[in-house]
C-alpha cells in the first residue's frame, strides 16, 4: 500500500492542533497507517514536527499572499491576513508552542514571512495608523499570539470559529492604534 505523505501531514496537523501531545502510535491511528509505515516516512516526533514546520510556513505563506497584505491601508491588510490565517491557525498555534523548533534558531521561512508581516506593521506606522512605540517586530508576535490564542479558544468552544479573525483584529487595532494624550486619558 503506498502512503501520501502530504495525507499523512494532514492528519498528523489536525490531530496535534487538538492534542499537541498525542504520541506516534496515536498519530499513525489519525492517518490511517501502522506506526512502522510511519516511522519509515518520519524517522520520530521531530522529524514528523519539522515536516509540519515546513508546511506551516508554506500555508502562511499562502495567507500572506492571499491576504494581499502589500495593497491598500495597513489596518485593512492587517484584517485581511487574519481572515486568511484562521484556517491554518490551529497549525501556526501548534508550531508557536513547539519549543524544539527554535533549539538551533528559528528556520529562515519563518525569518521570509516574519519579515513581511513586519514591513506592513512598519507601513501602517508611516501612515500613521499604528503607534510609534510598539515595535514591528512587537506588533508581530502580537498578532501570531492573538491567533494562536484565538485557535486554542475556538478549539474549547470559548469562541466561535466565526468570531474569532474579528476579535483577533479589534484586540489588536484597538491596542495598536495611535492615539493622542488627550484620547489616552479619556479611555482610562
Amino acid at each position: 500500500m503506498s502512503v501520501d505523505r502530504d495525507h499523512v501531514l494532514k492528519e498528523a496537523a489536525a490531530l496535534l492542533t487538538r492534542r499537541a501531545t498525542a504520541s506516534m502510535d496515536e498519530i499513525a491511528k489519525a492517518a490511517g497507517i501502522g506506526r512502522a509505515t510511519l516511522h519509515r516516512h518520519f524517522a520520530g516526533r521531530d522529524a514528523l514536527v519539522r515536516a509540519l514546520e515546513d508546511l506551516g510556513i508554506q500555508q502562511f505563506g499562502q495567507a500572506l499572499d492571499a491576504a494581499r497584505i502589500e495593497e491598500g491601508d495597513a489596518a485593512g491588510a492587517v484584517r485581511r491576513l487574519i481572515d486568511e490565517a484562521e484556517p491554518v491557525a490551529g497549525m501556526l498555534a501548534f508550531l508557536f508552542a513547539e519549543n524544539q523548533l527554535y533549539e538551533n534558531g528559528t528556520n529562515e521561512g519563518w525569518n521570509r514571512l516574519d519579515a513581511r508581516v513586519q514591513e506592513l506593521f512598519r507601513r501602517g506606522q508611516e501612515e500613521g495608523a499604528f503607534r510609534l512605540d510598539l515595535t514591528p517586530a512587537w506588533l508581530t508576535e502580537a498578532l501570531y499570539g492573538l491567533i494562536g490564542t484565538g485557535a486554542w479558544a475556538v478549539q474549547d468552544r470559548r469562541v466561535a470559529a466565526k468570531d474569532m479573525p474579528r476579535m483577533v483584529a479589534e484586540l489588536l487595532l484597538g491596542g495598536a492604534e495611535r492615539r493622542t494624550d488627550t484620547e489616552r486619558r479619556m479611555k482610562r
